[in-house]
């Protein structure tokens, strides 16, 4: 068995001299080197901008959207859309250790969900068995490969499989609000209807305690209405993040023309940049978790209309992340069925 770099140097075809993720290609054979672990893959969860990007540009047709998937892994050797170089992660099975792997407490037939990008995860379909369109999940029969570095959580036994993926595909969100938020500010979160968003609603609302604010903006009314009713916000504004001026004016009318002391960016399309930075206070933070940011956007849109705000690349790692997720969940009786119901 072959020694491997525990950053999976060793599985860049091209360009030699990069790591996985922003690499063009990857081996993805699924002979392991000694310090990998083979996972029988069971569902990808595509992360949000990518699949929006992929059902868009297939008119929403499922054997077109397999079809782009399938060409996707073949040419590069993993899940990472061309268009917004982003990947999701996935759930599954373990069938192989490698005897240098960093943790041997892993075990053959653990079930997993890795909490690395699949955007440099090795990846192999053999076949695609569904895709749900309603929630970003594809089903197939195929194998991953881990790195001695990659992150991954085992299963929980007490919530379902697919409910926990959804959960912690998104786990860096709600842990960066639990960092960032303090209590008695005033928190934006854009996009706060999807899965992401609700579970910075929730972290948001514990942290600013009764005298802080949780303003929503989310463009879908039924999304908002949810907000709504499970308490989740102070303040729900229903709108297109894309128009900068209309947000701008609607959440000042709420917080005043300082603006927010935080601004969480959960949107799954292009062109909220602006929309985020205008309504931050000066010297405060925007947090663009957003795989469908434009940094040179945000960087030189910030610049030039004269904010100096504090902008956070959304990492989807924090330590802890998994944990206080999943602990979420358990938390909130109407956040579970809301997942159940969407994801399960």
């Amino acid at each position: 068995m072959k020694a491997g770099n525990k950053y999976g140097t060793h599985r860049v075809l091209e360009p030699k001299g990069t790591l996985p993720q922003p690499a063009i290609k990857l081996d993805n054979t699924m002979s392991i080197y000694d310090n990998e672990v083979l996972i029988d893959v069971q569902t990808l969860n595509i992360d949000s901008a990518s699949f929006t990007q992929v059902k868009g540009a297939c008119d929403a047709d499922t054997a077109k959207m397999e079809e782009m998937i399938l060409s996707i892994v073949d040419e590069r050797g993993k899940m990472q859309n061309p268009v917004t170089g982003s990947g999701g992660m996935l759930i599954g099975t373990v069938k192989q250790v490698g005897p240098n792997f960093p943790n041997q407490n892993l075990k053959v037939g653990d079930k997993v969900a890795t909490l690395v990008s699949l955007s440099l995860t090795p990846l192999k379909i053999d076949k695609i068995t569904n895709i749900n369109l309603s929630n970003d999940q594809v089903d197939i029969d195929g194998q991953a490969i881990l790195f001695a570095s990659g992150l991954y959580a085992v299963l929980p036994t007490d919530l379902p499989e697919k409910l926990a993926l959804a959960a912690l595909d998104v786990a860096g969100a709600p842990a960066q609000v639990d960092r960032l938020v303090k209590e008695g500010q005033t928190v934006c979160i854009i996009g706060g209807g999807g899965k992401s968003g609700v579970l910075c609603c929730y972290q948001a609302m514990k942290k600013v305690g009764p005298k802080g604010k949780v303003i929503v903006v989310e463009y879908s009314k039924e999304n908002a209405q949810r907000i709504k009713d499970l308490g989740l916000a102070t303040d729900v504004i229903v709108g297109d993040a894309t128009d900068v001026m209309n947000v701008y004016s609607e959440v000042t009318k709420i917080c005043g023309e300082e603006g927010c002391d935080v601004v969480i960016n959960n949107v799954n399309v292009a062109s909220t940049e602006m929309s985020s930075i205008l309504i931050t206070k000066d010297r405060g933070c925007v947090y663009f978790f957003s795989m469908a940011t434009s940094f040179s956007k945000a960087a030189l849109g910030a610049e030039g209309v004269g904010k100096d705000v504090d902008m956070i690349v959304g990492n989807g790692y924090a330590i802890g992340h998994a944990d206080l997720t999943l602990g979420i969940i358990r938390e909130s009786a109407g956040i579970r069925e809301l997942f159940e119901k969407l994801y399960v």
